[in-house]
């Protein structure tokens, strides 16, 4: 049986309200709750005076003018985007031209997802930074070092960012603190994704700062819980496979007996992510190109 992942369903916020929860962090909970948000986009505040902004969230007067007030009489001069989603990077440009800042993100393109399935708060087609970040990059403000941790997996352009000076990384949507992350492919890719929490789990950071979720204090074992979860998953369609069923729309209904039957559609995208790994790496074969529809045995 999986190990079970710790998840905190409490976060100590006010909708639009910047609090300081470090010495160098404060956090203002955009008012975008939702299934794919938790209670909302979590905006991350660096430093004091000249400021770095991570995650600015989604689009909208009310959260752009309560981001303003929270950096009043400071300065942002950097903006980070961890990825290109609805929730996550549609402020950046309204904040960059309200302060002056200047955009880093990923330069990796990413493939929008077509599907009749909602699986994310939606991709942001017209995001572009001003600067884009290779892995391990480093950006230096006034007194706050951003490295850059490139950490595909949720999205093919997935960029973490390293605070050093509290030893803490901001994951975006690579690890959350209240649900496991969505994979759907094309974009999505388990096997990145599976790579880049080992990426993560080898730098022992102190705290993790979702966007999604409350910190995470102890991150090797969350990270564990949160691999060793995703691959009992694996395990589960195997033994399906074995027992002769060789399509994900069979699978589905019993691996998530559990969960409200309109979320299965949802689930057979996460089934394939896992599917389409399997076969990557040669333990189940497909006929034809892995998809929802298709069939697959061991191979």
């Amino acid at each position: 049986m999986a190990a079970k992942i710790p998840f905190v369903r409490e976060m100590d916020f006010a909708y639009g309200e910047a609090r300081q929860v470090s010495p160098m962090i404060r956090r203002l909970v955009a008012n975008n709750p939702g299934p794919f948000t938790f209670y909302g986009t979590g905006v991350y505040i660096i430093g004091k005076g000249d400021l770095a902004v991570i995650d600015p969230g989604p689009a909208g007067d009310d959260h752009l003018q309560s981001l303003l007030r929270a950096v009043e009489g400071e300065r942002v001069t950097h903006i980070f985007v961890t990825h290109g989603h609805m929730d996550h990077s549609p402020a950046a440009r309204p904040l960059a031209a309200a302060t002056g800042a200047k955009i880093y993100a990923s330069g990796v393109p990413f493939q929008a997802i077509e599907s009749d399935v909602r699986m994310e708060a939606g991709d942001d087609h017209g995001f572009h930074p001003d600067f884009t970040l290779d892995d391990g990059a480093v950006v230096r403000g006034a007194g706050w070092t951003i490295e850059a941790v490139f950490t595909p997996g949720h999205t093919s352009h997935h960029m973490a960012y390293a605070l050093h000076e509290e030893n803490a990384l901001f994951p975006g949507d690579h690890i959350m603190g209240w649900s496991t992350t969505v994979i759907s492919p094309p974009d999505g890719d388990m096997n990145d994704y599976l790579a880049s929490l080992d990426k993560v789990r080898a730098r022992n950071f102190d705290t993790l700062w979702p966007t999604h979720g409350p910190p995470i204090r102890e991150p090797q074992p969350f990270i564990d819980a949160y691999k060793a979860h995703r691959l009992d998953r694996e395990r589960q369609i195997l033994a399906h496979l074995h027992a002769g069923r060789s399509s994900i729309k069979e699978m589905v209904p019993i691996m998530y007996a559990d969960v409200d039957a309109r979320l299965h559609p949802a689930a057979c995208h996460s089934v394939l992510a896992h599917m389409v790994r399997l076969v990557k790496i040669g333990d189940v074969v497909c006929d034809g190109e892995p998809g929802v529809d298709a069939r697959y045995a061991i191979a």
